[in-house]
This record gives C-alpha cells, sequence and structure tokens, in this order.
C-alpha cells in the first residue's frame, strides 16, 4: 500500500514537472524561438510609416471592414488576432462583431502604437479585447486560442515573416486560418505580390483557400489554412522576391 502511495506521489510530481507553462489567463505558453533561427526574407522589407492605412471614416464609407469580416465569416463568439493593429481599425470592429463571448487579441510591434491603442480601447469600453507588444518574428500571443488571424495592409512591412508566420502557427486552433490583405505591388511599394504570398505561406505549411479581388485601390484578401505538423525553423526554404 505504501509503495502504491509513493508511485503514485511520483506520477504527480512527473505531471507536474511536464505541464506546459500558462500565462495569468491559464493559456499555455507557446513555444518561441530567436529570429536568428528562421531564414531572412529574400525581398525587400517596406519601412513601417503609420499606424492606420487610410482614415477610417473614408474606409468605412467604402464598406472595407463589414466586407472583408463578412467575407471571412466573422460570427459572435469567435477569437480573432489582430496582428499589426495599428490604430486599431479592425480592432475596434472585431470587438463589436465578435462580441462579449468573444475575444479580440490586438497585436503590435510598435511600443507607441500599442500605447495608444491601448488607450483607445480603455476609452471605447471594449472589454473584450486586450493589447499586446509583440516582436517582428513572434506576435507573443498564447497558444491554441485563435479561430482567426488578420494581417491587414502590413504583411510587406514584416521584418521577419517566417518567424512570424511560424509562432502564429501555435496561436491559431487546429483548422484556424490566417487573412491577408494588402496590395498587388511590390513589397518595397507597400504591397505584396500575390504568388509570393502563397509561396512565403506554403514554406511554413499554410494552403491558400480563398482569394478575392477588393476592388481599385482595396487590394486583395487571401486566406489560409494551417497544415500539421508545422515545420521546424531549420526546414523552411525562403521564397525568392
Amino acid at each position: 500500500m505504501i509503495r502504491l502511495a509513493c508511485l503514485a506521489a511520483l506520477a504527480l510530481l512527473s505531471a507536474g514537472c511536464d505541464a506546459r507553462p500558462t500565462d495569468a489567463a491559464g493559456h499555455v505558453v507557446h513555444e518561441s524561438a530567436p529570429a536568428s533561427a528562421f531564414p531572412k526574407p529574400h525581398r525587400p522589407v517596406a519601412d513601417i510609416v503609420s499606424d492606420q492605412f487610410s482614415n477610417e471614416d473614408a474606409r468605412d464609407r467604402a464598406g472595407e471592414g463589414e466586407r472583408v469580416m463578412e467575407l471571412l465569416g466573422v460570427t459572435p463568439g469567435m477569437t480573432v488576432a489582430d496582428i499589426g493593429a495599428g490604430n486599431g481599425y479592425y480592432t475596434v470592429r472585431l470587438s463589436k462583431r465578435v462580441g462579449p463571448r468573444g475575444r479580440v487579441l490586438a497585436q503590435d510591434i510598435v511600443p507607441a502604437y500599442v500605447d495608444r491603442l491601448r488607450g483607445r480601447v480603455e476609452a471605447e469600453g471594449l472589454d473584450n479585447v486586450s493589447v499586446t507588444l509583440g516582436a517582428p518574428h513572434d506576435p507573443q500571443l498564447p497558444t491554441g486560442v485563435a479561430d482567426l488571424a488578420l494581417l491587414m495592409h502590413m504583411y510587406h512591412e514584416v521584418e521577419q515573416p517566417y518567424g512570424l508566420l511560424w509562432h502564429l502557427h501555435a496561436t491559431l486552433k487546429p483548422g484556424g486560418r490566417v487573412a491577408v490583405v494588402d496590395m498587388d505591388r511590390p513589397t518595397n511599394r507597400h504591397g505584396t505580390p500575390p504568388a509570393l504570398l502563397r509561396c512565403e505561406m506554403a514554406a511554413l505549411g499554410y494552403r491558400q483557400v480563398v482569394f478575392h479581388e477588393l476592388g481599385q485601390g482595396s487590394g486583395y484578401l487571401a486566406v489560409f489554412e494551417t497544415a500539421e505538423p508545422r515545420p521546424s525553423p531549420r526546414q523552411i526554404t525562403p521564397c525568392e522576391g
């Protein structure tokens, strides 16, 4: 009997040692790899010049936010990661769309943008939004929580796309999706050619499932699904830009 009790205690201790770390909300903290573990993109990376793509009123008059959320099937209760959230154009609209049972994980890598966005979220009482300061190669978000990740008008500014996509894979739930809105032009002109985007996504095991032209001046929407297993950083082959 004593031996069985000891074995049970050892099993509990072993389980405790193997337990994966969690954050304050109880979410599993994802595995992280340094930026140096990933290949650099073989194409120019555009400078970050602003925390917004265009005037919010003009974007609303054009119906951009509503159309994109409709095309993506954003519904109440979903958890959506807004990567490179900037001034929060999508963060604010997603918050209303997913409702109190949903969650928006807003992230950016520029401290000043993050500070301003936190102020906006607080001022507008968006209780279902959290704001995180990430790194160019790692959004610093919990593991397995997001149904969808949005990269809106900013993919061409991502300094380390392979690292970002590798870490983002861990943030998504099984079958989760990544949506990119960008312009069809070279990355040094603040756009991403669709073929280049598909290649860089495929290097991380993402598969394009939807592609929409959004109209003159609005670019395109490309949607990708995750695949298992995720490649290791050393298995990633960079695309020629």
